[in-house]
């Protein structure tokens, strides 16, 4: 038994294990990510404190999401331009800048409200470049084999965070003021930034030099690929429909709460908590399994959706913390796979672009899918909004994983039989 378990946490992390450079990245993140949900939390919190306005709050996330959808897609050919090791590098030193000065100005007791929507802000329009070139470095640090379990232990860091992150933070809001949060993670980032100077360069996996591209061209390249490859195609699909109308947790869950559940903020709580746990599982187990298909891919956003329809009608918190702790599974399940087939499917001188367009259909629809959400609350509660949420999923499900029957995409079942195929 001691045994089956050694050999399943080793098989679990083998990025770690096998990789030095993956394995300072990894460690700088475990503490940066903690930091990054308690400014997340902080922040909306310091904005209502401010205001008394659940309205401003909902701006706070505009400033946040708004640059995914206007510069996604240009900050795809940008990374193709650029080297991911001294991005990141730059990114991570600025957002350690951004979370700096909000502290400053918070400690201070000066703080308003346009001082949190500014950095919030510019921190989004850093993660725009930040998220597709820590992507593109995590292909550099690992190569294509270990992808997929390099991609599921990175997304089990974010959840892992999403639980103890926000926990952190209420207790030091509650005892030292919300500018002490902000104070924490700016000095979280110095373990990722010196994790990232102590990598060796010599050690990534190598890729194909290519020509820099143009900003238009790069995006006509980039888009006329995507495409024509019916994989990538059928992902992106499904990753914008799915995050349009069924990843706007952030509306649902505090209404949910409050409103259909009749609760406080307690309950809200437990339920993003349940949530995150769940995420924090699949991640896992996909880290062990370092499977990537469309079959799979499917399935996990048919359960994820699946779930939320089941949620629509129900009024017991009980069942439906459970309900959202399988749909956190399932959520890690056709995110991680998603990521590691968009990568894979990638070749060298188009994953920046290719990744930016991912990003786009993951969080540039955020807007939009938070817009849809609030209108479908207003107009028919909690009920109306999941109901439509599972409808939506299920039936792109259902439509990619025919399409890709009809189409027949061939799914290895390992990363190690598509590389030698």
């Amino acid at each position: 038994m001691t045994a089956a378990i050694l050999r399943a946490g080793a098989r679990t992390f083998l990025s770690v294990r096998k990789h030095r450079n993956y394995r300072l990245f990894f460690t700088g993140q475990v503490i940066s990510n903690t930091g990054t949900w308690m400014q997340r939390v902080a922040q909306a919190w310091l904005v209502l404190s401010l205001t008394h306005s659940p309205f401003a709050v909902g701006i706070l996330a505009l400033c946040q999401f708004l640059p995914f959808t206007l510069f996604s897609l240009v900050a795809g050919v940008i990374v193709d331009r650029l080297d991911p090791w001294r991005t990141v590098i730059a990114t991570q030193v600025t957002q350690m800048l951004l979370a700096a000065a909000i502290a400053a100005v918070a400690l201070a007791g000066v703080a308003q409200a346009w001082h949190v929507y500014l950095v919030a802000a510019l921190m989004g329009l850093v993660q725009v470049l930040d998220a597709p070139s820590r992507q593109s470095l995590t292909f550099r640090m690992v190569g294509p084999i270990e992808l997929p379990n390099a991609i599921s232990l990175n997304s089990g860091l974010f959840n892992g965070a999403r639980i103890f992150g926000p926990a952190v933070a209420g207790v030091l809001i509650a005892t030292a003021g919300a500018g002490i949060c902000f104070a924490v993670n700016a000095a979280s980032y110095i373990a990722v930034i010196a994790g990232l100077m102590m990598m060796r360069p010599s050690e990534f996996h190598p890729v194909a030099n290519r020509e820099r591209p143009r900003i238009v061209k790069g995006l006509k390249e980039g888009f006329r690929f995507a495409r024509q490859d019916e994989q990538i195609w059928l992902i992106l699909v499904l990753v914008a429909v799915m995050s349009t109308f069924c990843l706007n947790f952030n509306v649902l869950l505090p209404v949910l709460a409050k409103h259909t559940l009749h609760s406080g903020p307690q309950t809200f709580g437990l339920l993003s908590a349940v949530f995150g746990v769940g995420a924090l599982i699949g991640a896992l187990v996909s880290a062990h399994v370092s499977r990537a298909t469309l079959a799979t891919t499917a399935l996990g956003s048919t359960g994820f959706a699946l779930c939320e329809l089941l949620i629509s009608p129900l009024r017991s918190t009980l069942v439906i913390a459970v309900l959202l702790f399988a749909a956190g599974i399932c959520f890690t399940t056709w995110s991680s796979n998603s990521n590691s087939l968009v990568q894979l499917a990638s070749p060298d001188h188009l994953r920046g672009r290719l990744i930016g367009l991912y990003f786009f259909a993951f969080a540039g629809t955020g807007t939009a899918g938070g817009i849809l959400t609030g209108w479908l609350t207003a107009a028919g509660g909690t009920e109306l909004a999941f109901a439509v949420a599972g409808i939506a999923g299920i039936s792109i499900s259902l439509f990619v994983w025919l399409r890709a029957r009809s189409v027949h995409i061939v799914e290895e079942s390992t990363v190690e039989e598509r590389l030698a195929a």
